[in-house]
């Protein structure tokens, strides 16, 4: 569908950084809108669309669990967690959520 969206976990992209969820979820946004860029109209509510799957892609990304890498959040998992802050939430406190 998004072929321009990388994979962002690890061992794929060792180095995820808070620019790189947010741009895979601003490109999400735009596919399945089909706007590129909003009219003043829709521009709130596309916002808030990639501030939700900028949030969700944390969840996801932070509750991952990659089989064979030690981990340093003791749970099996690749640190993930660890990289993306404590909750792996760090969007919602922007946006108030």
């Amino acid at each position: 569908m998004c072929r321009s969206i990388k994979t962002l976990r690890p061992p794929a992209t060792p180095d995820v950084t808070e620019d790189d969820i947010r741009a895979a979820a601003l490109q999400y946004v735009r596919k399945v809108s089909g706007f590129r860029a909003p009219a003043a109209h829709n521009r709130e509510v596309f916002e808030q669309a990639v501030d939700a799957v900028t949030a969700a892609t944390h969840d996801l990304l932070a509750g991952l669990h990659i089989r064979g890498r030690s981990g340093g959040n003791g749970g099996g998992g690749d640190g993930t967690a660890q990289a993306l802050g404590a909750s792996g939430n760090s969007s919602s406190a922007r946006t108030g959520k």
